[in-house]
């Protein structure tokens, strides 16, 4: 009895050494080889292919192969001339032992071959997914499913691609595995059930399908909303700085909550502003009286609030005399300018288009100082600009009349320099040719015109404006007494010339009769000044020396 028992199980234990297995895909075709291919036809009498619950076919030696009535395989299998036994459409139930059993002359082989049947899954798919979560409150995100597979597939949560796994408070996931009671193919179903945090509003969950045979698949990202109250509120001035007056102002209140409310109260100088559906209020065309705080606040919690604060930068410009200003000629005139501005102002005046150094001050005013005058004065961003127009008017006056010959000619040329304002014109008293003007600077103007003269005669120059006028006269002679003129003109700096050459002759003797009585003297000294060097007396009585300065005299007076 102990024999027989050992020998059972040996027998038992070699059979299954002897089992292969082969592993094919769901629907697909399969090809199971007898004894691995290495099966001898001409020494084989009959063959058979057997599973647990019946025979599939037998051959014998000489005949085709004959398929038994098993509804499982009548239809869908074939045996090969090396005995090898195919299988169509595999399903789960072709996943069992198939066993090629022949007959040779050594007498019975049977080859066990093990059959598993793989099948993909379906990719992931969503069900019952949250559109809001509450903060802190644990529910349910999304159920990811996936179908049809075999061995049954796995599901794993990620949040921002980082693997979920449960905790039991914050995180629960819980999966579950169905067989198809037809197909025999395995769903898998995950459940994802979370505690949301503020953070989490733009967190991204996705599932991802694990198999053994198919690569990962990944869902698409699901997105929910976040809901959770409002703890603070920020009031913010959307316009750009720095404000002045006229500007428009835009003032914005958020609060962190979600959703966020959809009415705020802004307080203006004092007065509450309820603003319904939006959260922004705008101040327009501000003053400087509008420089302070503002704040803002939830309309059903007004302590939860926020403030800012607005400077409104002005600057006020004030010209004592602005537009056209008449003056007269040698007045006075004083121009103040009075400024008020919020910060460190700038000031520059301009006259035309010159420069100036400073303000302008104007004593004994000139035509020069007609002009427009422009003062700009900036601060920051602000900038005004005040400007007058300075008239200085005077009847006009005649500075200068004068003649000159004209080049090469008989012509006389008259110039007549008139200073005014308004703009004098001319009268000559007779007519002339080339009549011409200078440009009108300053109050300047110079007036010319040429003639012939046949006789002597007296030329008038008349200017006028509004304010008055000048006259002045010139003789003008012929051109025959500028001649005879000019001749006497001559003789009288020849006579001139003449006498003062005699008067340098008589000079230039004076000159030289001092200068010898001034070198004698000299030497005269330079003598009695060695007798005193030596300590020796003079020679002479003082008689002799008497009656050498009164020779000495005597010639100085020649």
């Amino acid at each position: 009895m102990h024999w027989a028992a050992l020998l059972t199980c040996i027998l038992t234990v070699s059979l299954l050494n002897q089992v292969s297995s082969l592993e094919c895909n769901y629907g697909e075709t399969v090809t199971i080889p007898c004894n691995k291919g290495l099966v001898k036809a001409e020494e084989v009498s009959i063959t058979q292919w057997k599973y647990d619950k019946g025979n599939i076919l037998v051959k014998r030696a000489g005949q085709n192969a004959t398929i038994s009535d098993d509804v499982n395989y009548k239809t869908r299998v074939s045996l090969k001339d090396d005995f090898s036994l195919v299988i169509t459409k595999l399903t789960m139930d072709d996943q069992r032992t198939f066993t090629c059993m022949f007959v040779e002359s050594l007498g019975i082989q049977e080859f066990p071959v093990q059959l598993a049947i793989y099948k993909a899954p379906s990719p992931p798919q969503i069900t019952k997914q949250a559109t809001v979560m509450e903060i802190g409150k644990l529910a349910t995100v999304a159920e990811c499913r996936t179908e049809g597979a075999n061995p049954a597939a796995n599901i794993t949560w990620f949040k921002n691609k980082a693997p979920l796994a449960s905790d039991g408070t914050a995180i629960k996931i819980s999966q579950a595995v169905d067989v198809d009671s037809v197909t025999k193919l395995s769903a898998t179903t995950s459940k994802l059930e979370y505690a949301a945090v503020k953070e989490d509003a733009n967190t991204k969950f996705t599932c991802r399908v694990q198999h053994a045979r198919s690569a990962d698949i990944e869902s698409s990202p699901l997105n929910f909303t976040v809901n959770y109250p409002t703890e603070k509120v920020s009031l913010q001035v959307v316009s750009q700085g720095p404000f002045k007056e006229g500007d428009n102002v835009t003032l914005k209140c958020t609060a962190d909550g979600n959703p966020p409310p959809s009415s705020y109260n802004f307080y203006i100088k004092g007065d509450k502003k309820t603003v319904e559906n939006s959260n922004t209020y705008t101040l327009r065309n501000i003053t400087r009286a509008d420089t302070g705080e503002y704040t803002c606040s939830l309309v059903d919690r007004e302590d939860m609030m926020d403030s800012a604060q607005i400077t409104v930068d002005y600057l006020e410009v004030l010209l004592s005399s602005t537009g056209k200003i008449n003056k007269k000629v040698g007045e006075n005139f004083e121009i103040t300018l009075d400024i008020n501005g919020s910060g460190t102002m700038q000031t520059s005046w301009r006259k035309g288009n010159s420069k100036l150094e400073k303000e302008p001050k104007f004593d004994n005013l000139k035509y020069s100082d007609s002009g427009v005058y422009e003062c700009v004065v900036s601060m920051g961003a602000l900038k005004r600009t005040k400007a007058f127009e300075l008239i200085v008017e005077g009847a006009p006056v005649i500075k200068s009349l004068i003649k000159k010959k004209g080049v090469g000619t008989m012509n006389k040329v008259l110039i007549c320099v008139g200073e005014g304002s308004p703009k004098p014109i001319v009268q000559w008293s007779i007519n002339g040719t080339n009549v011409d003007e200078t440009a009108y600077v300053d109050g300047k103007i110079t007036y010319s015109m040429t003639l012939v003269p046949k006789v002597n005669l007296t030329v008038s120059c008349t200017v006028s404006n509004d304010l008055g006028s000048d006259i002045k006269s010139i003789n003008v002679s012929t051109f025959a007494d500028d001649v005879t003129m000019d001749k006497q003109a001559d003789m009288k700096q020849e006579q001139s010339e003449q006498t003062t050459m005699v008067v340098g002759i008589v000079v230039g003797l004076l000159v030289a009769a001092l200068a010898v009585g001034l070198a004698y003297w000299l030497y005269l000294k330079k003598s009695r000044t060695g007798t005193w060097k030596t300590g020796e007396k003079e020679d002479g009585s003082a008689e002799e020396s008497k009656k050498l300065e009164e020779n000495q005299s005597q010639k100085a007076d020649v």
